[in-house]
């Protein structure tokens, strides 16, 4: 019976030192999550305080990015227009007469007839 009872209090003392490590490692994670956290906050006061000097701005911001925007069609066909003029382009081929790969048959029908074609 005994040595039931020292393996029991053996038991229990490994499960009591593995929760003991597991909330060890876990208290060193949060801590290291808190001062993350502070840091970020210090972060966001900074955007925050940037924010504010930016604020009274952004209506006049907005204002010109409307006239810009407006303004970028024009400009396209603007700029497309010359392109177009300074594009050197290449000159028209002379339009080739299509002619079968087995040459041209003569027809005996002009033959029959009596004409007789200028070459």
């Amino acid at each position: 019976m005994t040595t039931l009872v020292v393996l029991t209090v053996v038991a229990i003392v490994a499960l009591i030192a593995g929760l003991a490590f597991y909330l060890y490692w876990a208290g060193s994670l949060l801590t290291r999550i808190a001062g993350n956290l502070e840091d970020c906050a210090g972060l966001v006061r900074t955007i925050v305080g940037h924010a504010r000097q930016i604020g009274p701005g952004v209506e006049h911001i907005n204002q010109t990015g409307g006239v810009v925007a407006g303004a970028l069609p024009l400009l396209y066909g603007m700029a497309e227009e010359i392109v177009a003029d300074v594009t050197p382009r290449p000159a028209e081929p002379a339009a080739a007469v299509a002619r079968p790969a087995s040459g041209t048959r003569r027809s005996r029908l002009h033959d029959a007839v009596g004409y007789a074609p200028q070459r």
